[in-house]
């Protein structure tokens, strides 16, 4: 259900569309009265074709930022908690593995700012990255 002042400010906007709706029309009559070739009459509907098509967009843009501002009302940023980007790693640790042979770790995720728990970043249908463990060859 619309909040009160949501439905207010989107009759707002429904009768700012048609106004623009109503002056276009207007433009195209006098257009027409003044234009010459029916090359003119045609271009002159064809203006007011889209700047209804104009109107009509920003009527639901304007219903969609009404939308919005009610959510965010709704749900607003708890006090203290900052959104910060997730910290991702750049360098990787050599280990040492069979001898003389080294591996590289790669980080397996970074850090999820909400829960503070390691969210992998590897494709999750597939093998997790080398995990430090080393493999005996026959």
């Amino acid at each position: 259900m619309q909040s009160a002042g949501e439905k207010l400010k989107n009759v707002a906007s429904s009768a700012k569309e048609h106004s623009n709706i109503a002056k276009a029309k207007l433009e195209e009559k006098v257009e027409k009265a003044t234009a010459r070739t029916p090359e003119e009459k045609e271009m002159a509907h064809q203006r007011r074709k889209a700047k209804e098509a104009e109107a009509k967009m920003e009527l639901h843009q304007a219903k969609a930022a009404h939308a919005a501002e009610k959510l965010a009302a709704k749900h607003p940023t708890l006090p203290g908690h900052v959104h910060e980007p997730a910290a991702h790693h750049t360098t990787t640790q050599p280990v040492v593995g069979a001898p003389g042979h080294q591996t590289h770790h790669r980080p397996v995720g970074t850090v999820d700012p909400m829960s503070g728990t390691t969210v992998p970043t590897y494709p999750l249908g597939g093998h997790p990255p080398h995990s430090g463990h080393t493999h005996k060859y026959m």
